[in-house]
């Protein structure tokens, strides 16, 4: 089996950035009235800036596909073109439509002849299944290179009218018309954006990156769904599918708006992260001490500490000059954040010849987990 190389990264970030005192002038207000839980989600996440594809208007300036279109395009020149794709392999937790496949839509938008084309489903960890599969066709030597990206474009699932309906229903109900804290808490969490890697049997360019290794881990066997849309919770745990509801429930119920169960993911988040961690670790005799640099995908700043601490209490300690994060500035931009990261870390000139990278990719849908360790060349 043939070596395979990143060679390649880009991304794509749409528009100016977005400040904690502009996100709800362009995501919109909830039944006219500021969110109370804004500031404390904030607070604790850390987020200074992020991303949005909508303009001062309001108007919507990019869909997912087209977001993921430019970081692609970003990867070319003269010397790689975008006919010289042979695969073409997009991850991303908001495509813009259920059917075609996310994939097939940035492959027609792109318009640059036949290829190969993979979209895993999923969220975060979407975006490293289809590095995975590019990694793995690379390397099995069925294409001569990939191109893998993470993406999304939550912004237009955040804004205000996703939960009209439903907020007016709860008039009609004459209830309190605030949307639970499970739905109100993603909308300050999201940010819109793609990255892009080109994957090579052969390292080519000033610093090419060896992929040593993959893994993926999942604990949907262990544990209900956590983050969801496209259906709404059950007493039991079970989800019940949109398809399953009378259309007029759809709006009423704000079933396609990002859900998270708060307490679910504070109690499994990190504990099956680190415990999945181990399991890589050890299948790869991996010494932490030979990783320079630790690229944690996280959601908040909140979980940093604590998971510094799991990793130390379970003997898997990185200390923490060795962290690199740019969620602060970027925001938490779901299956593209470890793209974003590892590109921002590579124009750092932070990197020499050697220097071993782990990255860490958590996914709190129902509890998966995926690694990868890469060595500069």
């Amino acid at each position: 089996m043939k070596d395979v190389y990143i060679t390649r990264i880009s991304k794509f970030l749409p528009n100016k950035p977005v400040s904690n005192e502009e996100m709800e002038a362009k995501l919109g207000m909830l039944n006219g009235k500021a969110s109370k839980g804004r500031r404390i989600v904030l607070r604790n996440n850390k987020i200074t800036t992020r991303y949005y594809a909508i303009d001062d208007q309001g108007n919507i300036t990019h869909n997912n596909a087209e977001l993921t279109k430019n970081a692609v395009e970003n990867l070319c020149d003269e010397d790689f073109k975008l006919q010289d794709i042979e695969l073409l392999s997009c991850g991303t937790s908001s495509p813009d439509q259920i059917l075609p496949s996310h994939a097939a839509m940035v492959h027609g938008a792109l318009k640059n002849g036949n290829l190969e084309i993979n979209s895993p489903s999923g969220a975060c960890c979407s975006g490293m299944n289809a590095l995975k599969y590019g990694y793995l066709s690379v390397k099995s030597e069925q294409t001569k290179n990939a191109v893998c990206t993470g993406s999304e474009r939550a912004s237009s699932w955040l804004m205000s009218h996703t939960y009209e309906e439903e907020i007016k229903q709860l008039q009609t109900l004459e209830e309190n018309p605030i949307i639970a804290f499970n739905k109100d808490f993603l909308r300050w969490m999201l940010s819109d954006g793609a990255g892009a890697f080109l994957l090579e049997s052969e390292p080519k360019g000033k610093l090419p990156l060896k992929i040593e290794w993959m893994e993926g881990y999942s604990y949907a066997y262990e544990v209900e769904a956590c983050m969801y849309s496209g259906g709404d919770k059950q007493d039991d745990g079970s989800l019940k599918s949109w398809s399953d509801y009378p259309s007029a429930e759809w709006s009423r119920k704000s079933l396609f708006a990002l859900k998270q169960d708060v307490k679910l993911l504070s109690e499994n988040i990190l504990v099956k992260g680190v415990d999945s961690f181990k399991i890589a670790v050890k299948k790869h005799n991996l010494n932490l001490s030979d990783v320079d640099f630790y690229l944690p995908h996280i959601s908040s700043y909140y979980f940093k500490e604590s998971l510094y601490k799991e990793m130390v209490d379970n003997g898997v300690e990185i200390p923490w000059d060795k962290w690199f994060m740019n969620l602060s500035n970027v925001g938490n931009v779901g299956a593209g954040s470890i793209y974003l990261m590892l590109e921002e870390l590579v124009d750092s000139g932070k990197l020499k010849k050697g220097d071993k990278i782990l990255l860490s990719v958590p996914e709190s849908s129902r509890f998966s987990y995926a690694y990868a360790l890469l060595t500069v060349c």
